[in-house]
């Protein structure tokens, strides 16, 4: 028999709903929806008539157990270190904050005050992603040569952040994920085509110094049609994650390139290689929504039955991600993750 928690969700928007309907149905959750906006409150009535709903987070704090941060980016630090100072273990929706200062800060009030502090990740807890982890560490696919993630769709437009700081979350950290390893280095292009404000479209290349390696990222909200991709290249074998997918979101392909040997190919009017064709295995994967599977896990965390998978500090390390693609707008050549404001003057970052 679970323990009731009584668990706020703060933000009724896009994510908020989800988290709402996934606690609501959880075993042992008193769901409390908090919202500003009445319209919002009004429709989470509607959709949770048994939930608690309040306008303020500081007017529930009193009589909470946990709180998920599902509003804006902008919003997430103010909201998260009020939550936390009152001792409230708070999960926060991808990215953690908008700023390394921000992320940092969060972290050292989550540690004085003896609260779990955990970041929405909800690919880390995604089946077919944890899948093709295991086949990447297993050495199945061989070195691996680069991967590409796409995200794209004619999305839905942000006031207060461009489409790499809303979309390449999930995929920065499904790759750091792959590979065990943030990266150290990142370049990027960004433009903007529609509105006077933020990048609609964007490419970013990571660059991993451990694993050799590096993964091209390309996210998009204005692309007719709605991509959610990964592919691994080993010199092996390759592997494609689509979460689109109905029945087959992992494929490896036992397919690859290898460069002839020959004394002296420069004669050649092509580049000497022979191709290797064989079996396409798509594994047999137990799914469930991974919001769903993250949800519980924070709460088990809470329950004190488990320790976080997607912590404050790996929250961290993507905001330091993202801020250096921030830099790496406004310059030639590649940007260093681990100190992206020396290398560029402070005015230019974002």
């Amino acid at each position: 028999m679970f323990d009731q928690k009584k668990i706020a969700v703060v933000g009724y928007g896009y994510w908020g709903a989800k988290h709402a309907r996934v606690l609501s149905s959880l075993p042992g959750v008193a769901l409390t929806v908090i919202d500003a906006d009445e319209t919002c409150l009004a429709e989470a009535e509607k959709q949770f008539p048994a939930a608690r709903l309040v306008s303020r987070l500081d007017a529930a704090l009193d009589d909470l157990d946990g709180v998920v941060v599902a509003t804006p980016p902008g919003s997430h630090a103010t909201l998260a270190s009020q939550a936390l100072a009152a001792g409230m273990h708070t999960l926060v929706e991808k990215p953690l904050t908008t700023s390394v200062a921000d992320a940092e800060s969060l972290i050292g009030i989550a540690r004085e005050n003896n609260a779990l502090l955990m970041v929405g990740h909800t690919f880390e807890y995604n089946a077919a992603v944890r899948k093709l982890r295991e086949i990447v560490r297993s050495g199945d696919l061989g070195r691996i040569l680069y991967i590409h993630s796409s995200r794209l769709g004619l999305g839905r437009y942000q006031k207060d952040c461009d489409v790499v700081w809303d979309l390449a979350p999930h995929d920065i950290s499904i790759i750091s994920y792959l590979l065990d390893e943030m990266p150290t280095s990142v370049s990027a292009w960004a433009d903007r085509n529609v509105g006077p404000r933020h990048a609609d479209v964007a490419y970013v290349r990571l660059d991993f110094s451990e694993a050799d390696t590096h993964a091209i990222v390309h996210v998009s909200w204005l692309d007719p049609c709605k991509v959610r991709r990964v592919t691994v290249v080993g010199d092996q074998k390759m592997a494609v994650y689509d979460d689109l997918s109905d029945n087959e979101r992992i494929r490896v392909y036992d397919i690859g390139v290898d460069i002839a040997l020959m004394d002296d190919y420069t004669s050649s009017p092509s580049m000497p290689v022979s191709y290797r064709t064989g079996d396409i295995v798509s594994p047999y994967l137990a799914f469930e929504e991974p919001l769903k599977v993250q949800d519980s896990h924070f709460l088990d965390c809470i329950r004190g039955v488990a320790r976080p998978e997607s912590p404050g500090e790996r929250g961290l390390e993507v905001v330091r991600v993202l801020k250096a693609v921030d830099s790496a707008h406004s310059v030639t050549g590649r940007v260093s993750v681990a100190s992206p404001l020396r290398l560029v003057p402070e005015q230019v970052a974002q």
